[in-house]
């Protein structure tokens, strides 16, 4: 009689049978065909995307809209952007049309551009604030903080003071020989732009006499003697201290912020 076989023996010895080993699956690779269709399709919808953009006028630009105007009107910003009309809302320079604002519209301190989708451009303006005015034949030039002058008005807009350039006596002429008359002006400037809303609205005018002699008119004849345009922010909260604290002085000096003084007349 025949003895077991391998198998059985090995069946023995493992004291059991052993589970049958699952088959081994093979990794299949997309079809060239799948992979054919697949890119066609991408550039069929890459194609159309194009042409909804450029090509269709569905995404063109129906409306050009401002907001932030305040002397200037809606209609002149709108005119001045020139923005085109019935064009690729995609294809619209923006850059090309802030640039265009800035150059036809001096009193725009910056602009920004921003699509509006599907058919829209808006225009986000803001306007330069004057904080002083020179009078030149019977007009006044609209100065703003940064000492840039973008306006020449008719009338002189209210709550602005008026720059007037006092040189006299010798020290009015050795400040002429160090910084001219642009010079002395930039240094007004700054110091209305450093002066507090309370005070630049009551102030009148701002009278240059040298470099470091400037002094304010005020409202109801009161004077402030401010010296140079430096230290213009220790000044302003100085100044803003000593009327609360003598409200019925005539004359104020913040020349030197640490020591002031007040006096009646």
């Amino acid at each position: 009689m025949a003895g077991p076989t391998t198998a059985e023996r090995q069946k023995t010895a493992d004291g059991g049978s052993r589970p049958p080993r699952p088959p081994r699956s093979r990794v299949r690779l997309p079809r060239t065909r799948t992979l054919v269709l697949s890119l066609i399709a991408l550039v069929l919808i890459g194609a159309g995307v194009v042409w909804a953009l450029y090509g269709s006028q569905w995404l063109r630009v129906e409306r050009v809209t401002t907001s932030g105007t305040r002397v200037l009107t809606p209609e002149k910003v709108r005119e001045a952007a020139a923005a085109p009309v019935g064009e690729p809302l995609i294809s619209v320079d923006t850059d090309a049309i802030e640039d265009r604002l800035r150059k036809k519209l001096p009193r725009i301190d910056s602009v920004e551009v921003v699509r509006s989708w599907p058919h829209g451009i808006g225009l986000k303006v803001t306007e330069r604030k004057p904080v002083l005015l020179i009078e030149k034949g019977g007009k006044f030039i609209e100065v703003d903080a940064k000492g840039v002058r973008f306006a020449t008005v008719r009338h002189a807009p209210k709550g602005v003071p008026l720059l007037e350039l006092m040189p006299d006596q010798e020290s009015a002429a050795a400040s002429l020989r160090r910084f001219d008359g642009d010079r002395l002006r930039r240094e007004a400037v700054r110091v209305a732009g450093a002066l507090p809303a309370a005070t630049a609205r009551d102030t009148r005018a701002v009278k240059v006499r040298s470099y470091d002699s400037i002094s304010l008119e005020l409202r109801g004849g009161r004077t402030v003697d401010w010296g140079s345009g430096e230290k213009g922010r220790a000044k302003a909260s100085t100044l803003t201290a000593l009327m609360k604290a003598a409200p019925k002085a005539r004359h104020f000096d913040v020349s030197v912020p640490t020591a002031p003084a007040s006096s009646a007349s």
